[in-house]
């Protein structure tokens, strides 16, 4: 499985790379803020909405602490997508929020 730091995500963001960000937790964590641009699916949601996602983009997959978003990784990957874990989630992750 790819992973990438909280630091290398930052870098992508300030270079305004297009960027694809799957955040996977609940409802309740998200009010705390996102990373920009990124789409909320709760890990549990993942595999009914994983239609929603275009197998030919990359994706990052957030969670708090890095398990939920790699358990994420793990079935996407099985269904051919192009996944990288964000290393420590949102714990590690000190850029910019956005708030939905």
């Amino acid at each position: 499985m790819k992973t990438m730091t909280t630091d290398e995500l930052i870098n992508l963001l300030d270079a305004n790379e297009d960027l694809h960000v799957i955040d996977v937790r609940e409802d309740f964590e998200v009010e705390h803020g996102m990373i920009p641009g990124a789409v909320h699916i709760p890990l549990g949601s993942v595999p009914e909405r994983a239609d929603e996602l275009d197998s030919s983009k990359s994706y990052i997959v957030v969670c708090k602490g890095g398990v939920r978003s790699a358990n994420a990784c793990e079935y996407l990957i099985e269904k051919g997508f192009d996944v990288t874990n964000l290393e420590g989630g949102m714990m590690a992750y000190d850029g910019e929020l956005e708030f939905k």
